[in-house]
């Protein structure tokens, strides 16, 4: 797995999911949040990443390029 996109948000993260869900592309979202330290991370890096196979990179960036502009 790789990073494939930096998210900036949980309703941005969500959407994407549902997107790739429906098509069944494998993705693993990974949010930022951390209790320990609020929302320290979140504001330094963003709120989360998508990671993927590197083989569905273009077509995950495709799908979601309307969403992230």
């Amino acid at each position: 797995m790789k990073r494939i996109l930096l998210l900036n948000s949980e309703i941005e993260a969500l959407r994407i999911k549902d997107i790739l869900d429906n098509i069944e592309i494998p993705h693993v979202i990974r949010s930022f949040s951390d209790k320990a330290y609020d929302v320290l991370f979140q504001n330094q890096y963003g709120w989360g990443v998508l990671e993927a196979n590197e083989a569905y990179k273009a077509r995950i960036l495709e799908l979601v390029k309307g969403l992230t502009d």
